[in-house]
């Protein structure tokens, strides 16, 4: 069963476990390190969809579209090394990226899992966006690629309000607080959030020992993408404040014949979850396209 807080709120936590109960649970172990993946869905005739989680995150940063898709294709979310169910990866070698073990763990179980060499259309979230991207070319086997509000841009990010660090809270009503402002400070543009909202987001907060920001904001996105062939959407909200949306997919869309650039209006950051009518129909436009 999942952890969930105390303290956490009962409708919340319905629908959390309503949708988890979807799914069947799978925890392949690769080189040391086990990897919690979730499958949804049953039509195994067409690529397998896998969705990746973005920083401090778990693989319901998706929650709200796991539905919408695993009524047409199998879905396959994992808790990414190092978040949430899954176990942390080691350290990286010397001379090594610090996102190659988490990589390796990745591949490896998701093999286990489908079989190596297996066609997936794949997608990210934010770091969730940026690993795809070099999963994508370190794996090969890509129908397509998505990725959301992904991060390793490298370009201007325009978050105005300074984040919170909750892990120094004194107590637990001083860390809700801290979460909730972080919450409406980077993922949402709506700030009156629900408590759906913040529950993914504490438990997904407390279940984090990996640290992606870093990772994220050294770049290569860009260089990860001119490296794949395959057809990818690239989607940001309209208010998200880790990049400056319209500018960034104008720039990485034009010249390639590849890309399709798609803003959502009236979404911040987590914009799967702000806008997830819209995103749900945008996703199986595009998987079906």
């Amino acid at each position: 069963m999942m952890n969930f807080p105390p303290d956490s709120n009962a409708g919340a936590r319905a629908i959390i476990e309503r949708i988890d109960a979807l799914g069947t649970r799978q925890d392949p172990v690769h080189e040391g390190v086990r990897v919690r993946w979730r499958r949804f869905g049953v039509d195994g005739s067409k690529p397998p969809v896998v969705l990746l989680h973005g920083g401090h995150g778990s693989w319901m940063h998706w929650l709200r579209n796991v539905e919408a898709i695993a009524a047409e294709r199998t879905l396959w979310l994992p808790d990414m090394p190092g978040f949430a169910e899954s176990d942390k990866p080691p350290a990286p070698a010397p001379g090594e990226a610090a996102i190659a073990p988490l990589l390796r763990a990745l591949g490896g179980t998701l093999d286990m899992l489908i079989g190596a060499g297996t066609p997936i259309s794949l997608g990210g979230f934010s770091f969730g966006g940026l690993t795809a991207a070099r999963f994508a070319v370190q794996r090969g086997a890509i129908d397509r690629l998505m990725l959301m509000g992904s991060g390793g841009h490298a370009t201007l990010r325009r978050l105005s309000i300074e984040m919170i660090n909750w892990r120094k809270s004194v107590n637990r009503e001083d860390e809700r607080a801290a979460l909730q402002h972080n919450l409406g400070a980077l993922m949402l543009h709506d700030k009156r959030f629900d408590a759906l909202a913040f529950e993914i987001h504490d438990i997904s907060c407390h279940g984090t020992r990996f640290r992606s920001k870093d990772v994220s904001l050294a770049g290569g996105l860009q260089a990860a993408l001119d490296a794949l062939a395959c057809p990818q959407l690239l989607v940001w909200g309209e208010f998200d404040v880790t990049a400056d949306p319209r500018p960034l997919v104008a720039g990485l869309v034009e010249g390639h014949a590849n890309r399709e650039g798609v803003v959502i209006d009236g979404a911040g950051h987590w914009a799967q979850y702000e806008r997830a009518d819209e995103v749900n129909a945008l996703l199986l436009r595009w998987l079906s396209s």
